[in-house]
């Protein structure tokens, strides 16, 4: 079995997924309904979008959250570090023309712009430094700006697909509080979903 714990690792990974035409937003109504364990519309529903609205998903993947998210907001960017995973994005949110896809590793891209909304889900246990991600996204809040992140609970260092593992750096509830806290958020909302801690943060402007 092949084991890979590195960023080129984890790209393979994805884009492996890929080519075994693994996509989520073309998954059938059971598999949308457990992955919603994770971030369905209880999660949605906290980004508290309308079309004014600018948002960043982290982790955008095939686009599974983005396909509901962008209807509903004025400008949508999306980045994720798999380059067949972003052109498979590409083509499931070609009808929306307020859509922006960026091939990159978060923690070393650089944003020229600010968002009214950060979000991301499935995606911190990629991010070993998570202070440092989650640094980057309070200073890529505007004013009164809002992060909703879904961390999964299962405490497992690998993925396991059968023929590769992918390492990963398992998330803790009480410890993402931590860093949001010391990133100067403020969390107003905290709650469980079967497998995720979902946490709501503001950027409050400070007088």
């Amino acid at each position: 079995m092949t084991i890979l714990s590195d960023i080129d690792g984890v790209i393979k990974h994805y884009d492996k997924l890929i080519d075994e035409n693994n996509d989520s937003v073309h998954d059938p109504e059971p598999l949308r309904d457990y992955m919603n364990k994770w971030d369905g519309p209880a999660f949605i529903e906290q980004m508290q979008l309308n079309r004014s609205k600018s948002v960043l998903e982290i982790g955008v993947g095939t686009g599974r959250l983005a396909i509901r998210v962008a209807p509903l907001c004025g400008e949508f960017c999306g980045i994720d570090i798999s380059p067949k995973t972003v052109d498979r994005a590409k083509e499931n949110l070609a009808d929306y023309s307020n859509v922006k896809l960026i091939c990159a590793e978060f923690l070393s891209y650089e944003f020229a712009d600010t968002f009214d909304l950060v979000y991301s889900s499935l995606t911190f246990m990629h991010i070993a430094d998570k202070q440092k991600a989650i640094e980057k996204i309070a200073g890529l809040l505007n004013d009164e700006g809002r992060f909703v992140l879904s961390i999964d609970k299962n405490p497992s260092e690998f993925i396991n697909t059968g023929t590769r593992k992918v390492k990963i750096y398992p998330d803790n509830a009480d410890v993402t509080a931590k860093h949001i806290e010391t990133a100067g958020l403020t969390i107003i909302n905290q709650f469980d979903t079967e497998f995720a801690a979902i946490f709501v943060a503001k950027n409050i402007e400070r007088k």
